[in-house]
C-alpha cells in the first residue's frame, strides 16, 4: 500500500479507531506547545486534573502573547507560568524569546512527531514533517497528562507544487493563492499535504508560511515532506541528529487533489476583514496607506525580514507610513543584527519592537482608524489589530516594504529596484540558552504554584439537564471567529486567567448588550450560520458564554476546534437538519429540546421546538459517544475526574 506522509504519520501514532474519513482515532501525542494566552489555563487544567508531571516527550511553555505590562497581570502570569512549569516539568520559554511556533521549529521540533499545541497555527510545525494540531486547552492538558488526542479522521488533500516562484513572489503567495481559490472553509475536515518538484525551491521556513496559515483554510493540518531541505535546516540549528527523511510513497493516493503551478503565481493580498478575500496586488495598487508591518508567526523567517531590509536600504519610508518590524524569536534578531540587516531597516523609519506576537494579537501597534494596515500576519478578522474599525490587508513582505516605501499599496514588481533571492543562513545564531530546562522530579514536587490577584480556579460546571427551554439571545452571520466571540488585545486577555472577568467581553463587538442579557436568564442558545468559530484555538471563547449560561449552539456548520471546545465545556454544538431553518429562527424566540440524555446517547435527531411561535426544527450532533458522554457530564473535566476517561 502506497501512503501519504499524513498517512504515515497518523498510522504511526494511532491507539484508537479506524483510518476512515469521519471516524473518530486517538493519537498519541509526543510533544505538547502552549502559549500565555491560553497556558495560564491549561496549567490550572493540570492542578485540577491532579498531575505530578507531564508526560510527554517534550512540552515548552512560551511567553510571547501577552508581553504588554501596563500593570499588574501580565507579570503576575509570567510568574505563575514559571512556577507551572518548574511545577509540572515543562520548558519555559521567557518574555522576548519569540513566537511560539518559529521558536518550537528551531529548537525543539523533529520530524516524524505528534505536536498538540493550544494554539490555532501550531500546524506551522507541519513544516518539518510533524503531525502538528491546534486544539483547545483542555485537550492539550490531558496530552501532556499522558492522554490521547482524540479527533475524526481527516481527509487527506494532496496538492501538488510545480515550477519555481517568479521574482517578488514568496510563500506567503502560496497560500494566499489557495485562500482565493478555496476560502477560508476549504480545508474543513481535512489535512493539507504539499508535495512535487515545487518543494526543491522552498526552504523549510517557507513551508512554515503555508503551514502557518493553512489554519486560515479551517485544515485540521497541514504536513510536508521532511526531506534534505529539513535536514539542511536541522543542521543550521545544530539539531541534525534529530532528522529523519519522511517521504510519501511512490503512487501515494490522495482523496482530494489540487495543484499549484508556482511561476504563473503574483503577488497577492487578502482585503479586509477575512483570509479569504484576496485579490492580486496590481488590482488594488494606488490606495493609501498608514501601515506597513512585518514579522509574525505567518512570515517568522529570516530571509522575510533580510528581503525588506535589502529593499529599503538606502531609502526612506513614506512620511505617512508607519514601518513596524516585529521579530519573531531572539535567535532570528540576533542573526539579522549580525548580518547588518536591522541597522538598515531602522536608518529606513522602521520601528523595531521586542520579538513576539505583538500586534498579531492585538497586543501594540494598532493601526489609525479608518486607515489600511498591510501586515505579514496570518489573520485579519474585524478588530482583530486592537483598532475596532481596522482595515487590515494580508501580504507577502515584499508588498508590505514596497508599500511602506511609496506610501500606497503597491506591487512590488513595479518598484523599479533590483530583485536580490535571499536563502536563510546556514549559520544563525543559536540561543537555546534563553530558554530554562524543566527541574528534576524530586526538585519539581517541591515548587509551589504562584498565583497573582488575577488568576482564578475555573469555575465549576455543572452536567446537561435532560431537557432545556431557553431563549436564543443571538443570531449571527457565517464565519463568525471566535476573535468576534471573544476579542483579543491588551484590553481583553490580560484576563485570560480570569473567567468571570473576561465573560464580560463576550460578543461585545457583534451586540454590546449580550452579556447584560445573559445574567437576566437562566440559560440561553446562540444561533449561528455556517463555520461557525473560525480562527483561534482560544477556549475562552466557549468559556465567557458558557459562564454566562450558554447551554446550547445551533449553526448551519462549525469549525472543528471551537465545535470541540463547546464539547469541552458542556455546551451543545448542534447543526440543523435544514439549513433553511436558519432563516426562520429569531433573537428571542424561546426554544425548547426535550428527552436531550437519549437522543443525544442513541445519536437520534432532535426536535428543537419553537416556543414562541408554535414551530419545531430538525437539528442532529456529529459527536462520538466519548464526546457526547463529556457534554452530559459538564465537560471533560468533569469527564476525567468522574473516572470516564482514562486515569491520569
Amino acid at each position: 500500500m502506497s501512503w501519504s506522509v499524513a498517512q504515515k504519520l497518523i498510522h504511526s501514532h494511532l491507539v484508537s479507531g479506524e483510518m476512515r474519513p469521519g471516524d473518530e482515532i486517538g493519537l498519541h501525542i509526543d510533544q505538547t506547545l502552549t502559549q500565555d494566552a491560553t497556558g495560564t489555563m491549561v496549567m490550572l487544567e493540570l492542578e485540577a486534573l491532579g498531575l505530578d508531571r507531564v508526560k510527554t516527550e517534550i512540552s515548552v511553555q512560551y511567553v510571547d502573547h501577552n508581553l504588554i505590562q501596563a500593570d499588574y497581570k501580565n507579570p503576575d502570569d509570567h510568574l505563575f507560568l514559571l512556577s507551572a512549569c518548574r511545577r509540572f516539568g515543562v520548558w519555559y520559554s521567557r518574555p522576548g524569546n519569540g513566537v511560539s511556533h518559529p521558536c518550537h521549529q528551531e529548537n525543539f521540533g523533529k520530524p516524524g512527531k505528534t505536536l498538540l499545541g493550544s494554539d490555532s497555527h501550531t500546524p506551522a510545525a507541519g513544516a518539518l514533517g510533524m503531525l502538528a494540531i491546534g486544539a483547545g486547552g483542555i485537550e492539550v492538558a490531558l496530552a501532556m497528562a499522558g492522554e490521547p488526542f482524540f479527533t475524526r479522521m481527516p481527509e487527506i488533500w494532496g496538492v501538488e507544487l510545480t515550477g519555481e516562484l517568479p521574482e517578488w513572489v514568496s510563500a506567503k503567495d502560496i497560500i494566499l493563492e489557495m485562500l482565493r481559490r478555496h476560502g477560508v472553509a476549504g480545508g474543513l475536515g481535512r489535512i493539507v499535504e504539499y508535495y512535487g518538484p515545487g518543494l526543491d525551491t522552498l526552504s523549510a521556513m517557507d513551508r512554515h508560511v503555508i503551514a502557518n496559515m493553512g489554519a486560515e483554510l479551517g485544515a485540521t493540518t497541514t504536513v510536508f515532506p521532511s526531506d534534505l531541505e529539513v535536514r539542511r535546516f536541522l543542521r543550521a540549528w545544530k539539531r541534525e541528529n534529530d532528522w529523519v527523511e519522511l517521504m510519501a510513497d511512490p503512487g501515494a493516493g490522495y482523496d482530494l487533489h489540487d495543484e499549484i503551478d508556482l511561476s504563473s503565481l503574483e503577488p497577492l493580498i487578502a482585503m479586509p476583514s477575512s483570509p479569504g478575500n484576496v485579490r492580486p496586488v496590481r488590482e488594488v495598487a494606488g490606495q493609501p496607506i498608514y501601515q506597513a508591518y512585518i514579522g509574525s508567526s505567518a512570515n517568522p523567517g529570516f530571509r522575510d525580514f533580510a528581503v525588506s531590509a535589502m529593499m529599503v536600504r538606502g531609502r526612506r519610508i513614506h512620511d505617512r507610513v508607519s514601518f513596524d518590524v516585529n521579530p519573531t524569536s531572539r535567535a532570528q534578531l540576533e542573526t539579522l543584527v549580525r548580518d547588518g540587516h536591522v541597522v538598515d531597516l531602522i536608518h529606513a523609519g522602521a520601528r523595531l519592537h521586542q520579538a513576539g506576537c505583538n500586534g498579531c494579537i492585538g497586543m501594540g501597534q494598532a493601526p489609525a482608524t479608518h486607515e489600511l494596515s498591510l501586515r505579514t500576519v496570518p489573520r485579519n478578522f474585524p478588530g482583530r489589530s486592537g483598532t475596532r474599525e481596522d482595515k487590515v490587508c494580508l501580504v507577502s513582505p515584499e508588498t508590505a516594504t514596497a508599500s511602506a516605501l511609496t506610501g500606497v499599496i503597491t506591487d512590488p514588481r513595479t518598484l523599479g529596484v533590483p530583485y536580490m533571492r535571499i536563502a536563510d543562513p546556514d549559520d544563525p545564531i543559536v540561543n537555546r540558552e534563553a530558554f530554562l530546562a524543566p527541574l528534576a522530579p524530586e526538585d519539581a514536587l517541591r515548587v509551589a504554584l504562584r498565583k497573582g490577584p488575577n488568576i482564578v480556579s475555573l469555575p465549576a460546571s455543572e452536567p446537561l439537564p435532560d431537557s432545556l427551554e431557553v431563549p436564543v439571545l443571538l443570531k449571527v452571520a457565517d464565519d463568525i471567529s471566535t476573535d468576534e466571540i471573544m476579542p483579543a488585545g491588551n484590553r481583553v486577555l490580560p484576563f485570560r486567567s480570569n473567567i468571570p472577568k473576561i465573560a464580560e467581553f463576550s460578543f461585545e463587538g457583534v451586540d454590546p448588550t449580550y452579556v447584560t442579557r445573559a445574567k437576566q436568564v437562566p440559560g440561553h442558545i446562540v444561533v449561528g450560520g455556517d463555520n461557525y468559530g473560525q480562527g483561534s484555538s482560544r477556549e475562552h471563547a466557549a468559556l465567557g458564554p458558557r459562564f454566562l449560561g450558554l447551554r446550547a449552539v445551533f449553526a448551519k456548520s462549525f469549525a472543528r476546534i471551537h465545535s470541540q471546545n463547546l464539547i469541552n465545556f458542556g455546551v451543545l454544538p448542534l447543526t440543523f437538519g435544514d439549513a433553511a431553518d436558519y432563516d426562520d429562527i429569531r433573537k428571542g424566540d424561546v426554544l425548547r429540546l426535550s428527552d436531550l440524555h437519549r437522543s443525544l446517547v442513541t445519536g437520534e435527531e432532535l426536535v428543537a421546538e419553537n416556543v414562541t411561535r408554535g414551530r419545531s426544527y430538525r437539528v442532529h450532533h456529529s459527536m462520538s459517544s466519548r464526546q457526547v458522554d463529556a457534554v452530559l457530564r459538564g465537560g471533560l473535566i468533569n469527564w476525567v475526574k468522574t473516572g470516564a476517561g482514562h486515569s491520569t
